[in-house]
């Protein structure tokens, strides 16, 4: 049913939307990225800096860099 609403399986909507809360929180907090991961539920802080750049072609250190 979501793939036919918006083209995207579930788990692909998941990732998007846990993109979007960490770019969120790399933006307007001081966390870091360990703790921001940690918070979006990932238990490697690596799993989610390696998702972050596949799907913003940055990783959250650079993304928060570019931000500022």
């Amino acid at each position: 049913m979501l793939r036919s609403l918006n083209g995207q399986n579930m788990q692909q909507f998941i990732r998007e939307k846990l993109i979007e809360k960490a770019k969120e929180k790399l933006s307007t907090t001081d966390l870091s990225v360990r703790e921001i991961a940690y918070e979006l539920g990932f238990e490697h802080p690596q799993s989610f800096s390696k998702l972050f750049k596949i799907k913003t072609n940055q990783s959250p250190l650079e993304f928060r860099v570019s931000f500022n």
